[in-house]
């Protein structure tokens, strides 16, 4: 292999150059048109405000270039009945366009010499390069780059290197920055009632749109610079048009030299600031009289920051070190902790997929991220669920039931936005029941406010928002169902994680976790009368609480239906599931239709298939609430008929079979999870990267291997560190404590950083009081955990 200079710093700033270790990068060698959406998706930059696909600068026959803006959702113009909201793609800010003695630069079209990109992952930086010959020209090389800075969120950021290899070249560079091209089914921003100017300074232009139906404003300044050497700059030509501008050079470049193109561009939209426009003038201007290697920098730096808090080391697996690493990569990518009005969609901000919206997927999947190891982002995801409690308000009324019952997708408002039918591939029109029957997401959100309380114990988050959420939801579950002749509470009719069964009767997943709930919600109210009485008062008064209602809320949760059969240790899926069809998936391995497409829908419906966890995820979140023998038998049950139609599914399946003990089935679960984006197992990568599977592969090491509990004061680990790995490394965060763990198959290290101390449990070892700075040790002797050294 030729020895390549992406591996070297671009010209400028030695600092500035690609991560050498190759456990921090994912890499692409040559270009496959076929594969272009799926790199897109995977080697998307973001920082959790703007995320941009990693489409090629020069386009392609099928690139799909999108820039999404957290929050900025519209409908398409041209739907009549019902528009959804969805995200709308905003401008392909790394446009270029690149003629090389007269002709144009593209890999589709078999131009180049060769071809390479890679994601550096330690420095959430798309890097790029190429060889290439324009027919008697000669060889000229590019080295490129693109990020959005993490340490400031309205940023972006791109830079190409041109340098000759043997003789004189003449390139023509044209920088175009214009609204995306409108296709169907795309909702995009527009520039119809907005203009594209340049900045009075002369130093940049001004992009601005806005959305048609909702209203934003969304202001892009942008600015390109080229470089001789570090040294000269030479001026662009410009051309704009109320759409689109134009910044374009055209020169000889002499072979030896290193002509640089950099790129800055700042977005503000109407939902951060009063004038986006005069901000992001602004702002690019100040970006402009300072250092531009400071932009490199201080992203860099903010990188560093992230990773010490958030990298996971898997030493002795080097794919699956990778894989976990590209998983932390977005998820650090898609938070941001400075707006507390959006969360993360199902595709974060790297495809088109699900339009953007918001599922369970943010509360249960990712959410356990940040809560231990960024806590402001993961506050800022909550307090999205609070400010939206009007809508689920409001959809729990309009569907009969007090309380709030929080959208199936939601966007911006939180208002239901699950589409009302879908087209199957055969033409069949199929109603969508999720939006209306799928109610355990109100328990699912409740499960992460009470997750986050216990992790923070962040007090003002439980008076001002969270306690608020656990009530009205626990309102929602004492409303949605009764107390029948037989004593017990059934809430009939609904879906659910398992969606392959719609409109079944108590479903344990939902039944158990309304149980839940409506315990934490009288438990809350118990402990505001007590701590915070003020606090209590206002709230009942606000929300007209009666006296009785938390004791009304704990009788519910006593009565309430579960499936549970003492004699078998089983949870019936649902009322009924017992008596469906038992169906063998084995003899349909393996096989890349659906099963429910290769069974056809009605005989999914009647039989035993599931087509995700939903038993096994309900033992997965409340683990302590069973005992070890009914953990046991439902995983062994459920775990060979569930078919993982759904790529939230092996994950959850890995840290279960982990926590069991079962190390080879949970690795077996583990790879394949780690293979949903990165070698694109499940086929539809090119929609975005599956954020929920991203972060349930992070909760299959830390919940799975590394078996993290929450104790009353500090934290749990019964680990089960697979053999063929020499060791496990992650630090996470607990009630303003940092713990780094280290732990090996027969070992266990940790070490404490904060000002508090706290309670550490390995295994059934008697807890160990652990002060900042304090390292301890324990290792396996005959089997079971002890202390060592502290």
């Amino acid at each position: 292999m030729i020895d390549s200079p992406i591996d070297t710093a671009l010209e400028g700033d030695s600092r500035f150059a690609p991560t050498a270790d190759p456990l921090w990068r994912i890499e692409e060698e040559g270009f496959n048109l076929a594969r272009e959406h799926e790199i897109e998706s995977l080697f998307a930059v973001s920082n959790g405000y703007v995320g941009s696909r990693a489409s090629l600068a020069e386009g392609s026959l099928l690139s799909n270039p999108a820039t999404f803006i957290a929050g900025v959702f519209d409908t398409n113009a041209s739907a009549h009945d019902d528009p959804i909201p969805e995200l709308a793609a905003a401008p392909d800010w790394m446009q270029l366009s690149l003629l090389v003695n007269g002709r144009e630069f593209r890999l589709d079209q078999g131009s180049y010499v060769r071809h390479r990109r890679m994601m550096d992952l330690r420095q959430g930086i798309l890097w790029r390069e190429f060889h290439y010959r324009a027919g008697d020209g000669g060889l000229i090389r590019v080295r490129a780059c693109r990020f959005a800075s993490l340490a400031d969120r309205h940023v972006l950021f791109q830079s190409v290197r041109l340098t000759a290899e043997d003789h004189y070249v003449n390139i023509h560079l044209r920088a175009v920055t214009e609204p995306v091209v409108e296709r169907p089914g795309r909702v995009r921003l527009t520039a119809e009632s907005c203009r594209c100017r340049e900045i009075a300074t002369n130093r940049g232009y001004q992009l601005g749109l806005c959305t048609r139906t909702t209203g934003i404003k969304v202001a892009i300044a942008a600015a390109g610079r080229l470089r001789i050497d570090g040294g000269e700059v030479i001026a662009p030509q410009t051309e704009s048009t109320p759409d689109r501008h134009v910044e374009s050079w055209e020169l000889d470049i002499e072979a030896g030299k290193t002509y640089r193109f950099d790129r800055l561009v700042v977005i503000y939209t109407s939902r951060d600031v009063d004038r986006p426009g005069v901000m992001a003038a602004e702002h690019l201007q100040r970006l402009l009289n300072s250092d531009p290697e400071e932009v490199i920098a201080t992203h860099a730096r903010a990188w560093e920051k992230r990773w010490r808090e958030s990298d996971v080391e898997i030493d002795g697996d080097g794919a699956l070190q990778k894989a976990l690493r590209f998983a932390c990569y977005h998820l650090i990518g898609a938070a941001n902790p400075e707006d507390e009005r959006v969360s993360i969609g199902a595709r974060a901000l790297t495809g088109e997929a699900y339009k953007g919206h918001v599922f369970w997927d943010t509360e249960i999947f990712m959410l356990p991220f940040y809560i231990f190891t960024d806590p402001p982002s993961a506050r800022a995801l909550l307090m999205y669920r609070h400010h939206t409690l009007p809508a689920a308000r409001e959809k729990a009324r309009h569907l009969g039931y007090r309380g709030a019952l929080y959208a199936w997708e939601s966007a911006d408002t939180g208002e239901e936005t699950t589409p009302g039918y879908a087209v199957t591939p055969d033409g069949e029109i199929k109603p969508i029941l999720n939006g209306v029957l799928e109610h355990h997401i109100s328990a699912d959100v409740a499960y992460a406010v009470w997750q986050y309380w216990q992790a923070t114990a962040d007090e003002t988050f439980l008076l001002q928002a969270g306690a608020e959420i656990l009530f009205e939801t626990a309102r929602f579950w004492a409303s949605c169902g009764r107390v029948e002749a037989d004593g017990h509470y059934h809430i009939r009719e609904v879906i659910g994680p398992d969606e392959y069964h719609e409109g079944v009767d108590d479903n344990a997943f939902t039944n158990v976790m309304a149980q839940w709930n409506l315990e934490r919600a009288a438990e809350t109210a118990r402990l505001l009368a007590e701590q915070w009485p003020d606090r209590w008062s206002e709230l009942s008064r606000r929300h007209d609480v009666a006296e009785d209602e938390p004791s009304t809320w704990r009788d519910l949760a006593g009565r309430m239906y579960t499936g549970f059969d003492s004699r078998t240790g089983l949870f019936e899926q649902f009322q009924g599931y017992f008596g469906l069809e038992d169906i063998d998936l084995a003899q349909y391995a393996p096989h890349t239709l659906p099963i429910d497409v290769l069974l056809g829908r009605e005989r999914t419906q009647l039989s035993k298939v599931v087509k995700q966890a939903d038993v096994v995820m309900l033992i997965y979140l409340l683990w302590d609430r069973f005992p070890p023998e009914v953990r046991k038998a439902n995983f062994r049950y459920y775990e060979p008929r569930t078919t993982h139609g759904s790529s939230l599914s092996p994950s959850i399946h890995a840290a279960v079979a982990a926590r069991l003990g079962d190390v080879k089935n949970a690795m077996r679960y583990f790879r394949q999870a780690s293979e949903i984006d990165l070698t694109n197992n499940m086929g539809n990568a090119a929609g975005g990267v599956h954020a929920a599977a991203l972060g349930g592969l992070w909760q299959a090491v830390i919940f799975g291997f590394a078996g993290l509990s929450l104790l009353p004061d500090g934290l749990g680990f019964t680990p089960h560190c697979p053999t063929e790995w020499r060791a496990l490394r992650f630090t996470v965060a607990w009630r303003g404590i940092r713990l780094h763990v280290e732990i090996r198959p027969e070992a266990v290290e940790i070490v404490a950083e904060g000002e508090k101390s706290l309670a550490v449990q390995i295994g059934g070892a008697p807890p160990a009081r652990l002060a900042s700075g304090q390292r301890i040790r324990w290792e396996q002797v005959k089997g079971a955990w002890k202390e060592i050294s502290s």
